[in-house]
């Protein structure tokens, strides 16, 4: 189903001759270093392709034929055509010892022994005769350390050759490039170790297309999160375990179709609009087909990001959400699929972390109520909506997303476009830091309103919903006890102003986990700053706490739950918001929040 659809995206975007996405037998390849020649062959200069982007430097993509995969003790017998790092090409070691200057020299005569070996009718092309020429008067010897110490910086820095007074590169030459288009029929990258007689061996029914043909025994390689891996691995084993059958056989991948999904899947990944990194797993989202009525695919990965160069971005894709879903401009048509696919690399190849599909409708519907349950009351500065790095840092040591467990952000991210409880870990570990540093924020306040209601909703519980703001009528025994420890942190801070510490940073820790320890002590405190209060503030806040500790019936439990101190901290949350805002902003729900922004 993955291979069937990442297919399907490369037919669609060969169809589009604006996509850029490379053509069979070719790949877009990034080329720092450019080796200019003359006509004659002769070494000019090298050139530096690479762009400053902010603090990177950033090198150029240029269409080259497709590289050929090598591994194992052989793998230097294997160079590219026109094409390869600077130890093939130029024959550069990349450390200054023996055994990588005899390396260096057999990656350079193969490369050498590639041109050579091409036909009579290639070679004659002036480009090509010119690179012949460079390698043929051993032009590469007079290239200076000075002129590659950059290059050399490069782990596997690629280079090509470009020949002075040309329109293109010697890889875009429109005669190499039918040389190269000639080759994807006839040699449909066979396995040099099957004999010729065992031809018939080679084709099978490909598993994508449904088509019978030549069979690719081994996939290209991807890289993802600076590592390269196979997306499908093929063992080299006897095959007990397969039918006898070994190396691709038991799972046919057609020639083309294998170079359709690899094609996709990495253009997938380079490109910023369909990829989201989060923590170590990299996610990558397409649409069966383009809708004009609304484009998910553009705005998905709004929906979990946000850049501090375009704040308002998250802003306009949830907002044009819920303008698609409460209008006419959701997209009815049940065969126009949207995809999901998070990755992540392992030992051996990349591992699949989730794979999601479904109608955009249905997205959009989970992608709305996620928002909804993180909907919590916030300051007038604050974001409007939370991202999902703002989420996930929240609930580990300063702020770092190197710090959130492996699994977690994956687990969030199904959850999400399943419309699931969130994983128990996300309150529990957003808990424990709030007790670690006594910060109740607003995001630690929305994961733990979010993780309550969906896990009551999904489990059908009894329990009343935790509102976006002040509930007075909640008599949820926690929910109130937090309400009871804002209102006493606040008495302190009128009658102190300007204190360094208040009673959130020596009690809060034992006040949300065992309050009969602690709240008898703090309620006897209160008394003598209330005195310090003018009579009218005195008497609103007495009104404050016998509203609350009425449903407590002057009873504090010995010990609460983590769940039970997730909802202390939500209602110690909502009872701070309310002090500071306005008698017309009380009580707001979510309904009114998105009538207002519709």
């Amino acid at each position: 189903m993955i291979l069937q659809a990442l297919y399907n995206y490369y037919q669609r975007k060969a169809a589009d001759p604006e996509s850029g996405i490379a053509p069979e037998g070719w790949e877009w390849k990034t080329i720092p270093f450019l080796v200019v020649i003359a006509n004659n062959g002769k070494y000019l200069r090298l050139n530096d392709t690479r762009e400053i982007e902010g603090k990177k430097k950033i090198p150029k993509a240029y269409l080259v034929p497709r590289g050929i995969g090598r591994a194992g003790k052989d793998a230097c017998e294997t160079a590219q055509l026109f094409w390869d790092h600077y130890g093939y090409v130029l024959g550069l070691p990349k450390n200054d010892t023996d055994k990588d200057k005899k390396m260096a020299e057999k990656q350079l005569a193969s490369f050498i022994r590639k041109i050579e070996g091409l036909p009579n009718e290639v070679k004659k092309i002036s480009a090509v005769d010119a690179v012949l020429k460079f390698y043929k008067h051993k032009e590469y010897n007079n290239i200076s350390i000075r002129d590659v110490q950059e290059c050399l910086k490069i782990a596997g820095c690629n280079m090509t050759f470009y020949v002075e007074g040309c329109d293109c590169l010697v890889t875009e030459e429109p005669s190499v490039r039918k040389y190269v288009n000639s080759l994807i029929e006839d040699k449909a990258n066979i396995d040099r170790n099957i004999e010729e007689s065992d031809k018939s061996a080679y084709e099978a029914v490909c598993l994508i297309t449904g088509e019978k043909g030549l069979i690719q025994r081994k996939h290209a390689r991807t890289s993802i999160n600076k590592d390269t891996k196979s997306f499908v691995a093929i063992q080299k084993s006897s095959g007990y375990d397969s039918y006898g059958k070994q190396q691709a056989f038991n799972c046919p991948v057609g020639v083309s179709a294998e170079f359709a999904y690899t094609t996709a899947l990495n253009a997938l990944l380079k490109k910023k609009e369909n990829r989201i990194q989060i923590a170590d797993t990299t996610i990558i989202f397409w649409s069966q087909k383009k809708d004009k009525t609304f484009d998910l695919e553009s705005n998905f990965a709004w929906f979990f990001k946000s850049e501090k160069d375009n704040p308002d971005r998250n802003i306009q894709a949830v907002k044009g959400l819920y303008e698609a879903l409460y209008s006419s401009k959701m997209p009815l048509d049940e065969n126009n699929r949207f995809y999901v696919l998070g990755l992540a690399p392992n030992a051996a190849r990349i591992a699949v972390r989730f794979w999601k599909t479904g109608t955009i409708r249905e997205f959009a519907e989970k992608i709305r109520q996620h928002f909804e349950d993180f909907a919590i009351v916030h300051g007038p500065k604050d974001p409007e909506h939370l991202s999902l790095y703002q989420i996930l840092t929240s609930t580990v040591l300063n702020y770092k997303m190197d710090n959130v467990p492996p699994n977690l952000a994956g687990a969030v991210i199904v959850s999400i476009l399943d419309g699931f409880p969130y994983p128990q870990t996300l309150l529990h570990q957003c808990v424990r830091r709030i007790r670690a540093e006594q910060q109740v924020t607003r995001a630690r306040a929305a994961i733990l309103k979010a993780c309550i209601n969906r896990f009551n909703r999904f489990y059908n519980k009894s329990e009343k919903e935790v509102l976006m703001s002040l509930d007075k009528s909640n008599t949820n025994a926690a929910y109130r006890l937090g309400r009871l420890f804002a209102v006493l942190e606040k008495i302190q801070e009128e009658a102190a102003p300007g204190i360094n510490a208040t009673i959130r940073e020596r009690f809060y820790g034992a006040a949300s986990s065992t309050p009969v320890t602690v709240f008898p002590r703090l309620l006897k405190l209160k008394n003598h700053h209330l005195a310090k209060l003018n009579p009218g503030r005195k008497i609103n806040f007495e009104k404050e706490i016998g509203e609350i500790c009425d449903e407590l019936k002057d009873t504090f439990p010995g010990h609460l739950t983590l769940d039970a101190q997730a909802r202390f901290a939500v209602g110690y949350y909502h009872q701070r918001q309310d002090f500071f805002k306005k008698k017309g902003e009380k009580n707001s729900n979510i309904n009114e929040a998105i009538e207002e922004d519709l």
